[in-house]
C-alpha cells in the first residue's frame, strides 16, 4: 500500500478525509526504463503514474469520464483482471522518414468494474514502449452503458517535475495557425497538442494523441495542482457520442534525455493500425509546382477575370517548367467553378467537377501526362462540408480518369464554423475542424480517394495522429502555420518558427510547409525572414513525402546555384537521424534517400548565430562522398540583403569526419553526400 501525503496526514489525524492509493497493477518498458503504475485509491478512483529509472515523470494523473445522459464513471471501481503481453515486431512504411519501423512494447490491460450501482466497466490498455507510452479506454458492450454522451475525459497528465512548455493555444478562430509560445508549464492555458515540453533537469516530453477516429480531438487545459486535464473539442449535443463497444484514441507520452529523440521516435505510428488500403504504390512521393505562391502575392487571383491565374495558358506554363526541372506534380488552385465573389462566406457555390471556361482541365491533363508531369487537383470547400461530400466521389472519379493522382483539400473558415447538413435541405449544423464529425469526415475523403487511386493533402485539416499508416493515402497536411505567412503575415513567420515546428507541429507527423522561396519577398516587397540556404535545407529539416518547389519560376531561374539543390533534394528516405538540436533553437537533420545511397542534411537556426560541429558517423564505412555543401555566405543574415549571401562548397569527406557548419541568424545550411568510387 502506498500513501499519497505525509505521514501524519495519512493517519487521518489531520486529514480526516483522505484516501489511502494502493497499486493495483503495473508495466515496465522492454528496457526496464519506464514504468507505469495504476492505483486505486479508497474511494475507488483510478489513477496512473510514469517513473523513468525510478524517478516520478507523471505524478499521480486521474483516469474516467463524464457523460451527459448518465452518471459519471471515476469511483467506486475495483480491478477486475489483468492480463499482460509483449510484442516485437519491425514493418515497412510504403514511404515515409524512415522503411524499417521497429514496433516494441509491452502492454497491460487491466479491467475496471463498479463495485456497486449500475456494475458499469472499461478498460485501460497501457503500451509502454522504450520511449514513452501510449493508452486508451476501451469500453465494452454492457446493458448500462449502451450509448456514451461524453462531456468530457477525465484525463490528466501531471508533471511531476517543473518545465518549459512549446505551446499554441486551442479553440481560437485561427485553428492551428498560431506562432508557438514558449513559458513556464505553469502559465499555459488551454492548448493544442502535440505540447512539447522540456523539465528543468532535461528531459523532454511530447503529449499528443494517436488514431483519433470517431472522437473528438483532445486538446489540454492546466489545472489548479499544475496537471494537464483533457479538454475535448465540442460537437453537437456532447464532444463525443459512441455507442459501445468503442475505444478512444491512445493518449501518448514521449520521453527522450535530448530534443531530438522526440522527433525519431515511432511511438505515434506504432500506436496506430496497420495499413488498410493494401498496396498503395500508385501514390509517388514528388515534388511539384504550381500556381499558388503567385495568388498569395496578390499577382494573380482564384476567381476568374483579368488576374484569373488558373488558365490554360498559365498552367501550361508550369507543366512545362516541371517536366525542364524533372518535377512531378503541377498544382492549380481556382480551377473549377466557385471561386467568384465571396467563396468564403458561401463554399456551397463550389463545383468540384466543372473548370472555369478559360481552364481546358481534361486537355492540360492529356498535355501533362505528354510531359511525364500529374496534375495535382484542388478541393477547396469553404468548410461547406456537407455540400462537398455529396460531390467527392464524383469529383475523384473524374480525376482518375484523366490522371490526377493526388488532391489537395482545404477548409478554410473560422474554427467552429464547418457546415454540416445531415439532409438535403435540412437545417446546417456548425462543426469544429478537430470535432467528433469531422475526423469521420476526413476518412470518408480518404476511402472516397482510395477507391480511385487519389492521394490527399489536407489544409485546414483535422491534427494528424498517425493515420498514415492506416490510410497510406493521406499523405501530408497543412496543421500550422505555414510559408503563406511569409507572403502577407502579420508578422511573417520569425526564424525560430520553423526550428519550433520540427519538436512540435512535425512530431504528429508530415507537413506541407511549401518551401522554396528563394525570392525571400512577400507582398507588397515583405521580407521573409529567412537567408537562401535556410530555403533549402527546408526541405531535409520539415518532412513531406510531397514537397512544393512553391517560388515563381522566374524567381529560380534568378537563382540557379540554389536550385539546383531543390531540384536534386530527394523526398523519400530509408533513415532518418536528428545529428543535433535544441527546441527552437537549432536543428540538423540527416535522411538517406529511398533506395539510394545518397544522404541529405538540413539544418536551421534561430536569430543567434552559430556554428554546428557536425559528425559523418552515419556513412558508410570506407567510402568516400561528395559533399554538396549549400551554406550561408559571410555576413548573411535574416534581415535585409543579407538574407541573399550564399555559398556552394564541394568538399570530399568519409564516415567520421567532422564538419563545421557556420549558421546565420536565420540561417541554415542544406547538403547533398553523394557517394564516389572507392579508389583502387
Amino acid at each position: 500500500m502506498r500513501i499519497l501525503k505525509p505521514l501524519a496526514c495519512a493517519l487521518l489525524l489531520a486529514c480526516p478525509g483522505l484516501a489511502l492509493a494502493e497499486t493495483v497493477a503495473q508495466a515496465h518498458s522492454p528496457d526496464g526504463r519506464i514504468e507505469v503504475q495504476l492505483d486505486l485509491n479508497g474511494e475507488g478512483r483510478l489513477a496512473y503514474r510514469v517513473l523513468r529509472d525510478g524517478k516520478p515523470v507523471i505524478r499521480d494523473s486521474r483516469l474516467g469520464f463524464i457523460f451527459r445522459n448518465g452518471r459519471q464513471l471515476l469511483r467506486g471501481l475495483q480491478l477486475d483482471g489483468q492480463a499482460a503481453r509483449s510484442v516485437d515486431t519491425r514493418w515497412e512504411q510504403p514511404w515515409g522518414e524512415r522503411r524499417h519501423v521497429r514496433d516494441h512494447y509491452n502492454e497491460l490491460r487491466a479491467r475496471f468494474v463498479e463495485k456497486d450501482h449500475d456494475r458499469r466497466r472499461f478498460d485501460m490498455v497501457f503500451r509502454v514502449f522504450d520511449d514513452g507510452i501510449g493508452f486508451r479506454y476501451d469500453v465494452p458492450a454492457q446493458p448500462k452503458l449502451q450509448e456514451a454522451q461524453i462531456v468530457q475525459e477525465l484525463t490528466e497528465f501531471a508533471l511531476a517535475r517543473p518545465a518549459t512548455a512549446w505551446w499554441i493555444p486551442a479553440l481560437e478562430w485561427n485553428r492551428e495557425e498560431y506562432l508557438y509560445h514558449r513559458t513556464p508549464l505553469r502559465e499555459v492555458g488551454v492548448v493544442q497538442t502535440p505540447l512539447t515540453l522540456r523539465s528543468d533537469d532535461g528531459l523532454h516530453l511530447s503529449i499528443h494523441e494517436a488514431a483519433l477516429v470517431d472522437y473528438a480531438g483532445m486538446n489540454l487545459m492546466r489545472g489548479g495542482d499544475g496537471e494537464l486535464r483533457a479538454l475535448l473539442t465540442p460537437g453537437s449535443p456532447t464532444p463525443v457520442v459512441r455507442t459501445t463497444p468503442f475505444i478512444t484514441p491512445w493518449r501518448t507520452i514521449t520521453i527522450s534525455d535530448s530534443a531530438g529523440g522526440l522527433v525519431e521516435s515511432n511511438l505515434i505510428l506504432n500506436l496506430n493500425e496497420p495499413n488498410k488500403l493494401g498496396d498503395v504504390s500508385w501514390f509517388t512521393p514528388a515534388k511539384y509546382v504550381g500556381v499558388w505562391w503567385s495568388l498569395h502575392l496578390d499577382q494573380e487571383s482564384w476567381a476568374a477575370g483579368p488576374k484569373h491565374g488558373a488558365t490554360t495558358a498559365n498552367t501550361n506554363r508550369y507543366i512545362d517548367f516541371a517536366a525542364a526541372n524533372g518535377f512531378r506534380g503541377v498544382l492549380v488552385e481556382g480551377w473549377n467553378q466557385g471561386w467568384d465573389g465571396d467563396w468564403f462566406a458561401n463554399g456551397w457555390g463550389f463545383d468540384f467537377s466543372k473548370p472555369t471556361a478559360d481552364y481546358d482541365l481534361a486537355g492540360l491533363a492529356r498535355y501533362a501526362t505528354g510531359k511525364g508531369v500529374h496534375l495535382i487537383g484542388h478541393h477547396e470547400t469553404a468548410c461547406a462540408v456537407s455540400h462537398y461530400e455529396r460531390q467527392m466521389d464524383a469529383a475523384f472519379a473524374l480525376f482518375e480518369k484523366l490522371g490526377i493522382d493526388a488532391v489537395k483539400t482545404g477548409y478554410v473558415c473560422d474554427a467552429g464554423q464547418i457546415e454540416r447538413q445531415d439532409a438535403a435541405g435540412g437545417p446546417v449544423l456548425r462543426e469544429w475542424h478537430e470535432g467528433q464529425w469531422m475526423s469521420g469526415h476526413h476518412l470518408r475523403v480518404l476511402e472516397a480517394a482510395a477507391r480511385h487511386r487519389v492521394a490527399i493533402n489536407s489544409h485546414e485539416p483535422i491534427k494528424d495522429t498517425g493515420l498514415r499508416r492506416t490510410y497510406p493515402n493521406w499523405v501530408s497536411r497543412e496543421g500550422a502555420r505555414g510559408m503563406e505567412f511569409n507572403a502577407w503575415g502579420v508578422p511573417p513567420n520569425p526564424p525560430e518558427h520553423a526550428v519550433t515546428l520540427v519538436f512540435t507541429r512535425m512530431l504528429a507527423g508530415p507537413m506541407d510547409y511549401t518551401p522554396g522561396i528563394v525570392s525571400l519577398t512577400g507582398r507588397g516587397g515583405q521580407e521573409i525572414q529567412s537567408t537562401l540556404a535556410r530555403q533549402l535545407a527546408l526541405y531535409v529539416a520539415l518532412y513531406s513525402p510531397i514537397q512544393m518547389v512553391a517560388d515563381l519560376p522566374e524567381h529560380y531561374a534568378q537563382h540557379p546555384d540554389a536550385f539546383q539543390f531543390i531540384k536534386d533534394v530527394a523526398v523519400d528516405w530509408d533513415e532518418s537521424k536528428v545529428l543535433a538540436g535544441e527546441v527552437g533553437e537549432y536543428v540538423a537533420i540527416a535522411r538517406r534517400a529511398r533506395g539510394k545511397p545518397d544522404w541529405f542534411i538540413g539544418a536551421l537556426n534561430d536569430r543567434s548565430p552559430r556554428t554546428l560541429q557536425v559528425t559523418l558517423d552515419f556513412l558508410a564505412p570506407d567510402q568516400p562522398y561528395r559533399a554538396e555543401i549549400y551554406r550561408d555566405g559571410h555576413g548573411a543574415d535574416w534581415k535585409g540583403e543579407a538574407r541573399f549571401r550564399f555559398a556552394r562548397e564541394v568538399r570530399l569527406v568519409r564516415q567520421g569526419d567532422v564538419l563545421s557548419l557556420w549558421l546565420a541568424g536565420g540561417g541554415g545550411a542544406a547538403l547533398r553526400l553523394v557517394p564516389l568510387e572507392k579508389e583502387p
